[in-house]
């Protein structure tokens, strides 16, 4: 598997897979679509709003590893990375990790969705608080709210089998084991 190195944040490897790069071409193309179909903005202003989309999105995906990076440091088993892939990403741990008792894999679970929660109720707060001077980019902060509580805050619980969801249904029950 081909890796796109992109530096670091806070001591965190970054890199992504090439569907990273298909992922950014899919939201910008959705995003503007739905800026100039459905919103009937003018076609230069959808494509601002859809890069606008676009860079949310990944900063919200950035946040919420950075939450899983940061409950990885708790437990005293960090991680090393966040690959972007798809329209997603993930955390990276060393492949040289010993057995860890569930309740690690539990903490380090649940460390993304608390950031997502709260990057969303800041954007819920924005998007009310500037909508009366947010012009035809509000529909870019609600989009911010949905994202970060749908897809990343309550959509990563599913089990979907590359989600925090499927982490959780996996070790909850061995959380007391060692």
């Amino acid at each position: 598997m081909k890796e796109i190195p992109l530096g670091t944040v806070v001591g965190t490897r970054l890199s992504a897979r090439p569907s990273a790069l298909g992922g950014v071409a899919l939201v910008f193309v959705l995003a503007a679509g739905f800026a100039w179909l459905a919103l009937r903005q003018p076609f230069g202003t959808a494509v601002v709003g859809a890069l606008m989309v676009v860079v949310v999105h990944w900063l919200s995906d950035l946040v919420h590893q950075l939450g899983h990076i940061t409950a990885a440091r708790r437990t005293g088993y960090p991680a090393i990375g966040i690959q972007f892939w798809g329209v997603f990403s993930a955390t990276v741990y060393p492949a040289d990790e010993p057995p860890l008792p569930g309740t690690v894999h539990v903490r380090r679970a649940l460390g993304g969705v608390p950031a997502s929660l709260a990057l969303a109720m800041v954007a819920g707060i924005l998007a009310l608080a500037l909508r009366s001077v947010a012009g035809p980019f509000e529909w870019v902060l609600i989009f911010a709210f949905l994202d970060n509580l749908l897809v990343l805050g309550l959509g990563a619980l599913l089990p979907l089998g590359f989600t925090d969801g499927s982490t959780l249904l996996r070790w909850w029950p061995k959380r007391n084991e060692r």
